[in-house]
Order: C-alpha cells, then sequence, then structure tokens
C-alpha cells in the first residue's frame, strides 16, 4: 500500500519515512500506516477510500493534487484541492462522465468556461482554467476556492436572515449579475445552492451559464435543479430564454428564503406541476403569508417576483436603485415624499371634455392642483420630471395605452419609493385588467359607471393626506 501511494504521487518516501517510524513493525496490515498518514496529513480520507479500491487514478488534475470531494450537482462533481508545490487551495468542477460524451455539452462547458476566464468581480467565483485531463479524458474547470458554505446551508444554521443583512447580501448578488450581463450572460440557475457566503461574508455566485449544459437534469443530494422552473416561467410569460428579468424572478425568490427562511415557489419533482403558470403566480399571496415583513421589503420583494416581466425591475440599476431606497427606509430615512409643501397634484387622463371639466372643478374644489391631458405619454413624462402625488387614468376612453401609462407610473413610484395614489377607472370589459394591479401599493381599481363623489372618495382613502385638505376647502 505504501508503494502505491507513492506510485499514484500521493506521498514521497520522505513522509513514508516518516510515518513508517511510528509503527511497530513495517510489514502486515496497511491500516495502521494509513491512519498513521492521515493523522499526519499527508492523505485525506477520500485519497485513502481510493487508495483501498486501488484506483490509480484521479488523484491529480491540471496538476493540482485532489483532496476531498466538496458537493455533488447536476452539472458534476466539484472537490477542493491544492497546488502541491505552492500550498493554494482552489475548488475543481469535474464534469460528469454523462456530459463528456456528447459533443455539444463538450462545446458548451469549454466555452462557458473560456468566458467565465475573463470575468473579474468581487461577488463572482473566478474561473482560473479550464482544461481536460489527457490521462482520465475528464473535462474540468479549476476555480477559487471561497472558504464557507452556501447560502442554502448557511440558512440551514441561520434559519432566517434579518432584512438589513439580507439586502446586503442581495446588493452583493445583484451587483454580480449587472457584471455578468455586461460580459454578455445571464446566470439561468439562481438558487441558494449557487450562492457562496464567504468567511468574510461576502456573496459570490457560481455556475454562470452553465445551465444550459446540464438543463432538465435533476440533482444528487434532493436539491432541485432550477432549469426546469426557469423553462416553466418563460413559457408561461412568453420571454426568450436568457432574458436577465427571469434572473431577477428567482433572485427574488432566493431573497424571499433569506428574510422568512422558507422556499417561495412550491416544492415538487413533477415537471408537469413545475411547468405551469399558476405556480409562478406567487406576489398575490405573499401578504398573507409572510404580514410580520416591513413594508419596504414586502414592495420589493414583491416587485422582484412579479410574474408579468414587464411589472418586474426591468435592469440592474433598477434593482439596485430600489435595494439602496429600501435600506434607506429601514435605518430611518423614511420614505421619499413627492412633494411635501403646497396643493397636492393630482393627474388625470381623460378624453371627454364633459369629464375633464367635472375633474378640474370638483378636485380643485377640495385644494388638488389638477393636470389634465388626453396624451397617456404626457402622464409618464411629467412624473419622470417632476413627480405628483396622485394619476387617475380613465380607461374607458384612454383603451389599453392607458393601462399601459398607469402601470408605468405606479412602478416608477414605486422604484423610487415615492408617495403616490392610483385610481384606474375601467369599462365593464375592461374589469379583468384589476388584476393586474395586485403587486402595485396603493391603487385601486373602479369600474364603470362611477360617480365624482366615489373617486374623490377613493383617493382619500389611498392617499389619507387628502382627507384635511378637503375638510379645510
Amino acid at each position: 500500500m505504501a508503494q502505491f501511494a507513492q506510485r499514484c504521487g500521493l506521498v514521497t518516501e520522505e513522509q513514508l519515512f516518516d510515518a513508517t517510524s511510528e509503527l511497530e513493525h513495517r510489514t502486515g496490515p496497511a491500516d495502521p500506516l494509513l491512519r498513521v498518514l492521515e493523522r499526519k496529513g499527508y492523505l485525506t480520507p477520500w485519497q485513502i477510500s481510493k487508495l483501498r479500491k486501488g484506483d490509480s487514478g484521479g488523484y491529480f488534475l491540471g496538476g493540482y493534487r485532489v483532496l476531498y470531494r466538496i458537493a455533488a450537482g447536476t452539472f458534476g462533481r466539484v472537490y477542493r484541492a491544492d497546488n502541491p508545490r505552492t500550498g493554494e487551495i482552489v475548488a475543481i468542477k469535474v464534469l460528469r462522465k454523462r456530459w463528456a460524451e456528447d459533443n455539444r455539452k463538450i462545446e458548451l462547458f469549454e466555452r462557458e468556461g473560456k468566458v467565465g476566464l475573463s470575468m473579474q468581480h468581487p461577488n463572482i467565483v473566478r474561473i482560473l482554467a479550464v482544461s481536460r485531463d489527457p490521462s482520465t479524458a475528464q473535462y474540468y474547470l479549476v476555480m477559487e476556492f471561497v472558504e464557507g458554505g452556501n447560502l442554502k446551508d448557511f440558512l440551514a444554521i441561520r434559519k432566517k436572515l434579518e432584512p438589513l443583512e439580507s439586502l446586503r447580501l442581495l446588493e452583493e448578488t445583484t451587483n454580480g449579475l449587472a457584471y455578468a450581463l455586461g460580459q454578455g450572460l445571464t446566470h439561468r440557475d439562481l438558487k441558494a445552492t449557487n450562492i457562496l457566503i464567504a468567511s468574510s461574508n461576502t456573496a459570490k455566485l457560481v455556475d454562470f451559464g452553465l445551465a444550459e449544459l446540464a438543463g432538465g437534469a435533476r440533482e444528487e443530494g434532493g436539491e432541485i435543479d432550477r432549469t426546469v422552473d426557469y423553462a416553466g416561467l418563460e413559457k408561461a410569460t412568453g420571454v426568450k430564454a436568457g432574458d436577465p428579468r427571469s434572473d431577477i424572478y428567482f433572485l427574488g425568490c432566493t431573497f424571499h428564503e433569506m428574510v422568512t427562511g422558507k422556499p417561495l415557489l412550491s416544492v415538487t419533482r413533477e415537471a408537469r406541476v413545475r411547468m405551469q403558470r399558476q405556480r409562478f403566480e406567487v406576489a398575490s399571496h405573499l401578504n398573507r403569508e409572510n404580514p410580520d415583513l416591513p413594508p419596504p421589503v414586502f414592495a420589493l420583494l414583491s416587485r422582484m417576483v412579479a410574474f408579468e416581466p414587464n411589472q418586474r425591475f426591468q435592469n440592474y440599476e433598477q434593482l439596485l436603485e430600489a435595494i439602496e431606497q429600501v435600506r434607506r427606509e429601514l435605518t430611518g430615512g423614511g420614505r421619499t415624499r413627492s412633494g411635501d409643501t403646497g396643493p397636492k397634484t393630482v393627474f388625470v387622463v381623460e378624453h371627454n371634455a364633459k369629464f375633464q371639466d367635472a375633474f378640474r372643478e370638483k378636485l380643485k374644489a377640495r385644494g388638488f392642483r389638477v393636470l389634465i391631458s388626453i396624451n397617456t405619454a404626457q402622464a409618464v413624462a411629467r412624473f419622470e420630471q417632476q413627480p405628483y402625488q396622485a394619476l387617475i387614468v380613465n380607461c374607458g376612453t384612454a383603451d389599453r395605452v392607458g393601462l399601459e401609462a398607469f402601470e408605468k407610473v405606479m412602478n416608477e413610484a414605486d422604484l423610487k419609493r415615492l408617495d403616490c395614489a392610483g385610481i384606474l377607472i375601467l369599462s365593464k370589459d375592461q374589469a379583468h385588467w384589476a388584476e393586474s394591479l395586485a403587486h402595485l401599493p396603493r391603487t385601486a381599481s373602479l369600474v364603470l359607471p362611477v360617480t365624482m363623489k366615489q373617486i374623490i372618495d377613493k383617493l382619500n382613502e389611498l392617499f389619507p393626506s387628502t382627507e384635511s385638505q378637503s375638510d379645510e376647502a
């Protein structure tokens, strides 16, 4: 056994001499020698197990000595390894044999590995090399070794995290995603096991762009493969594979797990169930399941996991801005006000001249400053330039473009944490459009016919500060 270990390059003659000098006999069963070699750190239990089986290969990859297995997943097995000359510790991910026999998978593996070599970001695990071992024909990636564990293991111990700590990890992960997108990569396999938490408490993303390689397979150890969920969401919402808003949705699911300690999506291995639309429509029942979440955190989470892609954050810049706004609110900075002095401004989108006059007369009589336009784009442009405090859109005359403008303004207000109430007036045929407001705070819908009193009462209900204003008037 000693000679075999030496032939495999695992121990030196000096190390063997050091170990055998502690033995009473230099012949006999190998177990006493192996125990000494392990105690002295010359061999690991994983190496010893392979030696016992008579394995003569697989101990070295790319000049690194493989020490033990860290994890196993859909894509491959991950090992801790070191450089025998320098002591540098790395992680090596070895492509599973079933993928190594597929030329398309090999092409994807090598392509993504080479792209990863160019990515240098503090919140992304660095890829140091991508290669194939000539002796064993194994394809492998050499990566930065992150001392710590993944987020799933972290949560298994901590159960759930405080909102501010969750926001920090969310921000770091988002920064990594934004950088990768700038390099042309989306993640497509976001989940707690693919977010590593270093010993410095820094979040680092792993397995960028490798989802396509192992897509649709099941992982070992009870882990659900998220790539099936991506396919289900994208099919249900009609977006192309690789849309960054899909990463935002599943990052939201992971954020929910951080702040509540519970998965957001129902856990099932049935592919048919995992592809159903209703499985992803989670935003509407967030409040019932998480009544204790701080309102700013709830609003952020709801926007991230909105079913409709155009109701989520549209890019990482928007998401990062929203994270910073929520942090300010949680630390006492308060919600931004869209004008605290002077009369409150209501913007009305109305095509009918008679109705325009009614809005102008009744709202002004109650102390509001009134802006009216038939142009829905004007409502959006005005809010971006100088935010107002309430928006009323009559879709009975403005039709679907009115709905789109309403959603854009209210999403912008939510993103920037501005106080803005919204009332959508719908015809009977449009009543089902009200469902699209579920994720938006401080909005309501009224179905025609409605009276001006009903509109003003609803405005007071959504925007309480208007009550004192109407009393003064």
